[in-house]
């Protein structure tokens, strides 16, 4: 039997957004229009005949409008009966008359409001819920859950165990794609389950104190790679995001497949566990259509969609599973270090393009092989920042986890102008003449050493003058160590004798957005010896470096994390500071050596505090 998982949730939205639509040609607002309510449910209807003709169960996240109809409730409990499908609660759909009533609002999302308004609206949501159905909910849901409020919801109905708590990568890439009024800011965690902190819902618990109590599960499974480049919207598995984005063949959706079989190839990576995920409301399949889809074409995705799942369960190659089931599989035998990785290809513009995604309790990076293993994107999560998010926080509609190195936002590599942007990378240099990794395309192959994953990238070629040489690298994570190993070896070079230098640096700074933050008050340091040296960061251009370095380090107070690399022989170290029109700044470590020389050095993340 496989183990690629399987979790299909349907909701039962009274009132879906397309009701929006008919407000902007001119109807008036009406949250119980008889014509909107009954369409919502025959697509419910059909989309939970959709999974049962293709042998899937599901779980049912009751909306809070829906707990207020006697139709969607009797759904429910009959398919629960006939089907096995479980029955959650989620906190999307809360909008109906009742809900205006009472709480006076007309905010669509739960982690925008304040605590206290958040822990009133579980108590009234849960307890409508225990009312209708006799027993509390064992999975629930949103776009976003903060930590704040799932504690709060394990404390008070500890039967929860399961939980939809963020989309993967919806933040500024979504709100720029939705003409800058998506404003569900969540970019940071991870892309797989997770059992998350107790202090931020973003970050893998780092052991059981630090467990929240449940296991969080993504809003859909997107396409690891479209979905870094571009929104989040139009790349996964949720047939209508595939229409949206236009990423179909006449009326077939091949992407859809390619999807999914990337996720079930993440057994080689995970101990042979996979994942899937779709979560879907009825707003999706509108009978006057949805975006330029017809509803017959709607209607077939969603059929095609469910027929696949149902096709690799005939073969014995999925499990479907409700959520509280999924949640009850993934706590068996986990270690709280075992990482989530996974090596991603290119299905989107069939290039050989790949990315290595990896998250554990200290950290989520992912590698860019088309930029040599260059680092695009690194979030602290040894911090476990505490950051609540909604009305009377300072982070209000940002709920993403910061970054150190995110080179869409800042740059990266190419920079249109003058100073550095965000990224970790290698140069090799020659008398004058440097050539950074992130130019050099390649690709990668993955291992497992006991407990430490390899990740080996085949070597690039570099050309100076008269000469050329080969480099190779390679990157090695070994469990619970919260540390990135990386070996950048000198393999061949046409000049035996040629001096070469391999500079390995990162350039970082922080935050969630592509606006810059502050840097005042961060410190940089070198250790080596009895030697030390550092300076608060002050947008004056300051360099250093030292021989024999012990340490390379940076403390940015206001993410509370410390960022260091070592090596493991006699090198240089550096840092550098930035200015304003470049707020980054960068540590290095630089070696000389000839041809079979190499340089290891260790990346570490850690708490400042």
């Amino acid at each position: 039997m496989s183990n690629f998982y399987l979790n299909i949730i349907h909701r039962p939205e009274m009132v879906p957004e397309y009701i929006q639509k008919e407000a902007e040609q001119g109807r008036g607002e009406d949250l119980t229009r008889d014509t909107v309510l009954q369409e919502s449910l025959d697509i419910f209807r059909t989309q939970q005949q959709v999974a049962h003709e293709n042998g899937l169960r599901t779980t049912i996240q009751m909306t809070y409008a829906s707990l207020f109809n006697a139709e969607a409730v009797e759904i429910a409990k009959e398919h629960h009966e006939q089907f096995g499908d479980e029955i959650g609660c989620t906190f999307l759909g809360i909008q109906c008359k009742e809900f205006r009533e009472k709480f006076k609002s007309k905010e669509l999302a739960i982690w925008l409001f304040s605590l206290d308004d958040k822990r009133k609206i579980v108590d009234e949501v849960f307890g409508k819920f225990h009312e209708v159905f006799g027993f509390y909910p064992t999975s629930t849901g949103s776009y976003y859950m903060d930590a704040e409020l799932v504690n709060y919801i394990k404390e008070k109905y500890p039967l929860v165990r399961a939980a939809v708590a963020t989309c993967w990568e919806e933040g500024p890439k979504a709100y720029w794609n939705a003409n800058n009024s998506w404003y569900t800011l969540m970019d940071g965690g991870p892309w797989n389950p997770w059992i998350p902190s107790k202090r931020n819902i973003h970050c893998i618990a780092s052991d059981e104190d630090d467990d929240i109590g449940i296991v969080a599960i993504p809003h859909l499974s997107r396409d690891l790679m479209a979905v870094f480049d571009g929104p989040g919207s139009y790349y996964g598995t949720h047939p209508q995001n595939i229409l949206r984005g236009m990423v179909y063949e006449g009326r077939e959706i091949p992407y859809f497949k390619n999807i999914v079989d990337q996720y079930r190839s993440m057994t080689k990576y995970n101990r042979g566990y996979s994942y899937n995920m779709m979560f879907v409301g009825p707003g999706w399949m509108s009978k006057s259509g949805r975006w330029e889809a017809d509803y017959d074409f709607l209607l077939k995705s969603y059929r095609d969609g469910m027929a696949y799942y149902g096709e690799l369960k005939k073969r014995g190659e999925l499990q479907d599973l409700t959520m509280s089931e999924f949640a009850d599989v993934y706590r068996r035998d986990r270690p709280y270090t075992r990482p989530e990785c996974t090596l991603w290809k290119d299905i989107l513009y069939g290039s050989q393009r790949q990315m290595f995604w990896y998250a554990d309790p200290f950290m989520r990076f992912c590698l860019d092989l088309n930029q040599g293993g260059a680092m695009v994107d690194l979030r602290p999560y040894a911090a476990k920042l505490v950051r609540p998010c909604g009305v009377g926080t300072k982070a209000n509609q940002d709920a993403s986890y910061p970054f150190l190195v995110q080179s869409l936002y800042r740059a990266g590599f190419f920079t249109h102008y003058a100073g550095e942007g965000a990224v970790k990378s290698c140069k090799i240099g020659h008398e004058g003449e440097q050539v950074d990794l992130c130019t050099c395309r390649t690709l990668a192959s993955f291992s497992e050493e006991g407990d430490t994953r390899v990740v080996t990238l085949d070597p690039v070629t570099i050309e100076f003058n008269g000469f050329e040489v080969q480099v190779q690298s390679i990157f090695r994570l070994t469990e619970g160590s919260g540390e990135v190993e990386i070996i950048r070896r000198i393999i061949d070079s046409s000049d035996p004798e040629a001096e070469l230098s391999i500079d390995e640096y990162i350039t970082a700074c922080y935050g969630t957005t592509e606006y810059p933050e502050d840097l005042t008050g961060i410190q940089l340091s070198l250790t080596g010896g009895d030697k030390a040296e550092s300076i608060e960061y002050a947008y004056q251009c300051r360099e250093s470096e030292m021989e024999n370095v012990q340490c390379v380090e940076a403390t940015i107070p206001q993410v509370d994390t410390r960022l260091s690399m070592r090596a493991d022989t006699a090198a240089v170290g550096y840092f550098r500071e930035g200015f304003s029109f470049s707020p980054m700044y960068t540590l290095g470590i630089r070696k000389t050596v000839k041809v079979k020389g190499e340089l290891h050095t260790w990346l570490k993340v850690a708490k400042a505090s």
